[in-house]
């Protein structure tokens, strides 16, 4: 473990407002990693998340003999920033990062790397990881499972009421739920399907809001000619319209900006660098008019002008101040700094730092 220069600077910069017991540690990069550990950063100043991830370190100390993956290296990495004698430095997440290697080749290249895809990877393999050990402890002698289903073990029953499937820390954290409504347009059949986010992919527009992006995100399309839609009703392709609605808010929201876009003339991707006007508060209205309340405390930036290049850094809310995390080194910021991330209003502006990936945590206490 290294004390960085900047370590001791962030101290000094803190002073007595240093937060008790907290720690900032910059993240070793081994050969273009930037976008894995902008979002592990994201991910610790998740208070509740590493709060669960930290409580299930504890509960499980797995033997010297047991199988390391993917979350107990990430619950061990965790351990090893909060549990550290000084307050600032910077840490190896070499186990960490290895096991990523091995768990996926896609991240196993010196390339480039997409933040928001590692995001999505992360999370799905530690509730793999987390369902497969409920249901395994469900399967153990000791206990009496009644029986199991494909998605996870059944619950006994409860005053003759099912019991649902354990619920990972994971889920509790990130996850919503949206509606698809599909309306055929000929007999006004509505078909309504619920599917779980862990995160929103919004469109984005030049000098738009998130706030927008989210009304877009939830706006009616029609759809015709080749997207006809196939009414069971009808028993044949119609014109339909479509929308979705966000049925349950989750309590960490994860907003990813498609800021990467596939454009036919060119025949590759390219990085929009809009100019997308993120708030500190943001108010969420489900299906039901329930308006959940929010509040930023981190941001993944993608700094670089095409998405094959490029490096990664994340602006994090501890304690009510805003830190800048760029791999090994971290400084204090202020929360204005954060307006330099919006985008830009030219195209061909010489700013390329732009938010990528947002997170929010709802302000009705925790989860």
């Amino acid at each position: 473990m290294v004390m960085g220069a900047s370590g001791s600077k962030l101290e000094k910069a803190l002073g007595d407002q240093f937060p008790e017991g907290e720690r900032y540690f910059g993240l070793e990069n081994f050969g273009n990693t930037c976008y894995c550990n902008s979002v592990l950063q994201a991910l610790y100043f998740c208070i509740p998340f590493r709060e669960k991830l930290l409580e299930y370190y504890a509960n499980n100390k797995t033997p010297g003999d047991a199988e390391e993956n993917l979350l107990t290296c990430l619950a061990d990495l965790f351990m090893q920033v909060s549990q550290s004698k000084k307050k600032t430095g910077v840490i190896a997440p070499k186990r960490f990062v290895q096991r990523v290697k091995k768990q996926n080749e896609l991240f196993r290249s010196y390339m480039h790397q997409d933040a928001h895809e590692f995001l999505n990877f992360l999370l799905n393999e530690l509730v793999d990881i987390l369902e497969k050990e409920s249901s395994a402890a469900k399967d153990s002698p000791q206990s009496s499972s009644p029986e199991k289903v494909p998605n996870g073990p059944v619950q006994p029953l409860a005053n003759g009421v099912r019991k649902e499937p354990p619920v990972t820390l994971v889920h509790k954290n990130f996850q919503g739920i949206l509606t698809n409504e599909t309306r055929c347009l000929r007999c006004e059949t509505v078909t309504a399907r619920d599917e779980t986010f862990f995160d929103l992919s919004v469109d984005i527009e030049q000098n738009s809001s998130i706030t927008s992006c989210l009304k877009n995100f939830c706006s009616t399309e029609t759809l015709n000619a080749e997207d006809k839609f196939f009414c069971d009703k009808c028993c044949s392709l119609q014109e339909a319209q479509k929308r979705m609605k966000i049925k349950k808010a989750p309590h960490i929201l994860v907003i990813h900006l498609k800021r990467f876009k596939y454009i036919e003339q060119l025949g590759r991707y390219k990085k929009l660098s809009y100019r997308v006007v993120f708030p500190m508060e943001l108010k969420l209205s489900t299906s039901d008019d329930v308006d959940t309340e929010y509040s930023l405390f981190a941001v993944v930036v993608h700094v670089g002008s095409g998405p094959n290049h490029g490096h990664y850094v994340s602006l994090v809310k501890s304690h009510n101040h805003w830190l800048f995390f760029d791999d090994e080194n971290v400084e204090m910021v202020e929360e204005s700094t954060l307006q330099t991330f919006f985008g830009s209003s030219h195209e061909y502006s010489g700013n390329t730092d732009h938010g990528y990936i947002l997170f929010y945590e709802g302000l009705g206490g925790k989860s």
